[in-house]
């Protein structure tokens, strides 16, 4: 159960699993929430974080100390509705200002239900997220505040984020179409493991018509749309668990349809070649990591929200049941796996967000890559 924060100073707790708490107001609803605290470091694009898919289960710190500026808009969410379990912020805006702006975020987060917790010391949570990694955490205001001890305990019984299996409750339930924007040139499946809405707006720009399917969609399902190319977008959970769209990119991977995998769909890809998948000590969030892309040598700066990566050599080109694959992006912070492709026919990923909700637009040309392979399928 929630209540309203605003025009109030509720005071908030919130305890980390290790024991480590730290003492603010509540922000949003009042109540008490739970999931794997996370830190983001974007300074914008709070509203596109709030509603992509990807961030289910997590409870996100912003490192930035002033949010929530601009308000909330009608046009800028990823989805029709906040997806994090919970909200950590050190100074709200007191009054938004923007032009769009028609809320501001506390109540958008009343509206939605999502409780939050805001004046802590959000460097030192991130320092201690960084030093000891994600782990699992309790927000509490109001009534659910109580003994320490208590708190405590229902935050460690909360599930772990490692063998989570959370695209199927993110992922549409019915397919709908994004019609191509002008000419169509191409028919896309897209398999929606949670789907940001600037993805199929991005290929609807390039000609193509996308086919966004469930995340329960079989490989018939895809072909019954007669795509031209099959893309698996970004979600939640563990890859380890996620048998099913593995299967499904085999079968597209047997056929030699070109293939594009975005985040989720880069370790589906890693694990349908048959690398492993590992968690991050306390992953990637935010707008400004650094990625090369190998095949250019070029840097981009990327949006980032992963906290599992492939396992896959850096420096060899591997063999694999369809064909020889490698790295073709890496994190310049700490060698992660940023990308795959394969040599032998049209296939490649990366584990960032390079429709740019939110974040910099360096690797839009991804876009252009995946059309690049359709055409030359084609002809």
């Amino acid at each position: 159960m929630t209540t309203s924060t605003r025009g109030t100073r509720v005071p908030a707790v919130l305890v980390l699993e290790d024991g480590r708490s730290f003492r603010g107001r509540a922000y949003g609803a009042v109540g008490e929430t739970f999931g794997e605290a996370v830190f983001s470091t974007g300074m914008t694009g709070y509203q596109e974080t709030l509603t992509d898919p990807s961030y289910h289960r997590q409870v996100v710190v912003m490192t930035a100390p002033h949010v929530g500026n601009t308000g909330v808009n009608d046009e800028d969410h990823e989805s029709a509705r906040i997806w994090v379990s919970g909200y950590v912020v050190r100074d709200p805006a007191r009054t938004p200002s923007n032009w769009r702006s028609r809320r501001s975020l506390d109540e958008e987060l009343e509206r939605q239900g999502v409780v939050g917790i805001s004046g802590i010391d959000t460097r030192a949570l991130t320092r201690h997220l960084r030093e000891s990694g994600a782990m699992r955490v309790g927000i509490f205001s109001g009534d659910a505040v109580t003994g320490d001890a208590d708190m405590l305990a229902k935050v460690r019984a909360q599930p772990q984020m490692k063998g989570a299996d959370l695209s199927a409750e993110v992922a549409t339930k019915e397919p709908y179409v994004v019609p191509a924007i002008g000419e169509k040139k191409f028919t896309v499946a897209a398999v929606d493991l949670g789907i940001k809405g600037m993805t199929p707006q991005r290929m609807a720009e390039r000609g193509i018509e996308v086919h966004v399917l469930p995340a329960t969609a079989t490989a018939d399902d895809v072909y019954a749309v007669a795509p031209d190319g099959v893309f698996f977008s970004n979600g939640p959970g563990d890859p380890a668990t996620a048998d099913h769209p593995v299967a499904v990119m085999r079968a597209v991977l047997e056929r030699r349809t070109p293939l594009f995998g975005i985040c989720f769909g880069n370790q589906i890809l890693g694990r349908a070649l048959g690398f492993g998948t590992y968690k991050l000590k306390y992953g990637h969030r935010g707008i400004n990591q650094p990625v090369q892309d190998r095949t250019t040598g070029k840097v981009e700066v990327t949006a980032h929200n992963h906290g599992f990566a492939v396992d896959a050599p850096l420096d060899q080109v591997s063999d694999t049941p369809y064909g020889r694959a490698e790295v073709s992006h890496v994190c310049l912070n700490d060698n992660v796996v940023e990308g795959l492709q394969l040599l032998d026919q049209p296939a490649f990923s990366v584990q960032y967000h390079p429709e740019a909700a939110a974040g910099p637009h360096d690797a839009a040309y991804l876009f252009d890559r995946f059309v690049s392979l359709m055409e030359a399928e084609r002809a």
